[in-house]
């Protein structure tokens, strides 16, 4: 596993967010305290890979924003039997959100095929060096940036920083993500709404915002859906809203763009273990997590990162625009 590098950054803006963000944790978990454990289930997970993946997760419960590192189960995203063939040759991206889980996963598969990446998180650091580490492993550029996505002044300072350190900018992945669970509406306070309502889909604007004045034709911009964008989620009311938005934004900013020749696309994940599920739910509902999906298990970050791969090359995407590509393990996810 990669070393952790040797860097330091400062907090910025991001833990005045992530202190906010444990903070509405604390009051849900107050909520949950004596609520009846989730049942097992019993069905045995599928298996379609190159090697076989995780299928029992530990009862853990992280404290917000979630750090990776503390996982029990390192989630694997390292894809060691993908083969790079420089499809993203001299690129330079931004994956926000990219300290871990699905946003980790990208960021060593790009730099795997030739690009330098700029990751954006809150306040994730130890984590994010780990990122950094591995995508310098790559033979690639790495430049790490914390902060607050709500925030429209942040979001153009990132996409400074990236061109100063890069020369330029070809692939966006909007990725920073909110979430925290309810049982009922009136249960989502005003500041919860907000959080959620500005993390998810206002970051996505204010950074497609900040970055599309550098980026030329041929360049790309790829949000993270979800599965609960398609099918709704009935304890996720508001995350599940912002990622419907999510994915109308996708499909507008495609329809708007496409004169200049820059696609806008969207990958829908299912269950994937990261640190943002064990920093939502309690602890015996994450041992089950994923199991109730059609392949009876989450999928790991690196099931999910070849996706978005195929999205930013235009040599295998050319001709793929406004599309959510569902990677849900089968079609109710």
């Amino acid at each position: 596993m990669c070393d952790m590098a040797k860097k330091t950054v400062g907090k910025g803006t991001g833990e005045t967010a992530a202190r906010a963000q444990r903070a509405m944790q604390q009051q849900q978990d107050a909520k949950d305290a004596g609520k009846p454990k989730a049942k097992k289930a019993t069905k045995k997970a599928t298996q379609a890979g190159t090697r076989a993946q995780p299928t029992d997760l530990p009862a853990q419960h992280l404290a917000k924003p979630g750090n990776e590192h503390d996982l029990a189960l390192e989630p694997r995203f390292l894809a060691p039997d993908y083969v790079g063939s420089d499809k993203l040759d001299g690129m330079a991206a931004i994956v926000t959100g990219g300290d871990s889980g699905i946003g980790r996963a990208v960021a060593v598969l790009f730099a795997r095929e030739g690009a330098d990446v700029a990751i954006v998180y809150l306040s994730e650091h130890e984590d994010a060096r780990k990122t950094q580490e591995c995508v310098e492993r790559e033979g690639r550029k790495c430049v790490l940036i914390p902060g607050d996505v709500k925030s429209v002044r942040f979001c153009e300072e990132a996409v400074g920083k990236t061109i100063k350190a890069f020369g330029k900018l070809d692939i966006l992945v909007n990725n920073a993500a909110f979430q925290l669970h309810s049982d009922r509406i009136e249960d989502i306070t005003e500041e919860r709404f907000q959080e959620t309502l500005q993390t998810n889909i206002g970051g996505y604007f204010h950074m497609a915002r900040a970055a599309l004045p550098y980026m030329e034709e041929g360049a790309s911009i790829i949000n993270c859906g979800s599965e609960t964008a398609l099918f709704g989620s009935e304890k996720l009311l508001d995350y599940s809203a912002t990622k419907g938005a999510i994915h109308a934004f996708t499909k507008s900013l495609a329809s708007n763009l496409l004169e200049r020749g820059i696609r806008v696309n969207a990958v829908a994940p299912g269950p994937v273990w990261t640190p943002l599920n064990p920093a939502d739910s309690p602890a015996e509902k994450v041992a089950e997590f994923g199991k109730k999906s059609d392949m009876k298990r989450p999928a790991q970050p690196e099931e999910i990162s070849p996706a978005f791969v195929f999205l930013a090359s235009p040599v295998t995407a050319s001709y793929v625009n406004g599309v959510i590509l569902p990677v849900m393990g089968g079609p109710r996810g």
